[in-house]
């Protein structure tokens, strides 16, 4: 069962499915995982054949990758296309490239990650009209008529607001309009948009998916072939292509996928439930209170890593992030080890002063909560208020 207590399809749980994706078939004497293929070109004798001719367009290592992360986004279905990116930045500049023209409109998040701003000023400086809602309450709905394309950010990052991903897919076809969805902070494992009736789903690997804080990746898997080759062959203009290093440790991750995944999401929840009445503008989609829980809970088998709150001024935001003795201040999220940052020293997004993006990561809950409980009591002001 999944911990909304779904049962697994066909008998193989996620556990089974992260650790077993993309290997090839087994050979004696030989890897199960093969090492990471170094190859600018392959040998190529005669007439062109085959699916390795030269590096910027195909590697065997991004293969393996591509088949596992497929068989994560849609599980059950033969063959679902899905490619590599050097960034999860790449993969969502190739979505919109290829799929868009001079004159097409396209719907984007106005809560979304904070480069989409710039990806709007290119898109409007090409000729595309750009339209902007935010995620929560379905809003994109409102601005979708005559759109060639809806990009969703589900759960939105950093706000964590979260949108009916098959009732948006459903309209926006019916009007003629292809569905991109981001899907980092949820993982395959958490959300399956292709299954919503999404056309793409989207995502930096860099993140939960991968979870160690190493590498820089992107994925985008496709609903159906002819999508996926007007990607690919943005990718191969533009050259936006993973290393195999990267994509090999990308596919050796995966094996923990799970387990990673169950822990981080667990104390993501925890430090949510702990957090309650001590902070204020607390979201995290695992919370019945929450205003994105009822639709969170019919879409998303997990609730994600991330917890967003607010503290009542910066000073008070950065003497917490000073006290964690557990969490390292960085940016980004979903690694094995806790982070947090005050999101608005970056300036890009909509946020007080004083909010905080926590990402929780795999340590034991119990010395996690009390970690970020004893900061809060030590970054609470000199007069003894509380933080709220």
């Amino acid at each position: 069962m999944t911990e909304t207590g779904r049962p697994e399809e066909s008998g193989t749980g996620d556990g089974t499915r992260a650790v077993r994706a993309g290997l090839p078939e087994p050979l004696k004497n030989e890897p199960m995982l093969p090492g990471p293929v170094f190859a600018a070109h392959f040998h190529l004798p005669g007439d062109v054949s085959g699916p390795y001719t030269y590096g910027r367009d195909e590697n065997p290592t991004w293969t393996h990758l591509e088949r596992a992360i497929g068989e994560l986004e849609a599980p059950g279905t033969s063959a679902v296309p899905c490619l590599a990116f050097a960034s999860g930045m790449a993969a969502i500049s190739a979505v919109l490239f290829s799929q868009l023209r001079a004159g097409d409109a396209v719907v984007l998040p106005s809560d979304g990650y904070q480069v989409f701003p710039l990806v709007g000023e290119q898109l409007t400086a090409y000729g595309i009209e750009v339209r902007t809602a935010p995620t929560g309450g379905d809003a994109q709905l409102d601005v979708l008529d005559g759109a060639r394309l809806l990009w969703l950010e589900t759960p939105s990052n950093p706000g964590l607001d979260v949108c009916d991903i098959r009732r948006l897919a459903d309209a926006a076809h019916a009007r003629g309009a292809l569905v991109a969805v981001d899907n980092t902070l949820a993982t395959p494992l958490g959300q399956r948009p292709l299954e919503l009736g999404a056309d793409f789903s989207v995502a930096s690997a860099t993140k939960q998916l991968t979870g160690h804080g190493d590498l820089l990746l992107g994925y985008v898997a496709c609903a159906d072939p002819e999508s996926a080759a007007a990607v690919k062959r943005w990718r191969k203009i533009v050259g936006a292509i993973p290393g195999p290093m990267e994509a090999w440790l990308a596919h050796r991750s995966l094996a923990t996928l799970e387990l990673r995944v169950a822990r981080q999401d667990a104390n993501a929840l925890a430090v949510a439930q702990a957090l309650r009445g001590r902070v204020t503008g607390l979201r995290h989609p695992g919370l019945p209170e929450d205003p994105s829980h009822a639709v969170a809970a019919r879409q998303m088998r997990r609730f994600g890593c991330v917890v967003s709150f607010e503290l009542p001024t910066r000073a008070r935001a950065e003497r917490f992030l000073d006290a964690l003795g557990l969490v390292d201040e960085a940016t980004s999220f979903g690694g094995v080890r806790s982070t947090a940052e005050r999101r608005g020293r970056w300036g890009g997004d909509a946020v007080a002063d004083g909010f905080i993006r926590f990402s929780a990561g795999a340590e034991n809950t119990e010395d996690l909560v009390a970690d970020v409980l004893r900061a809060l009591a030590e970054a609470t002001d000199q007069d003894g208020r509380t933080c709220v």
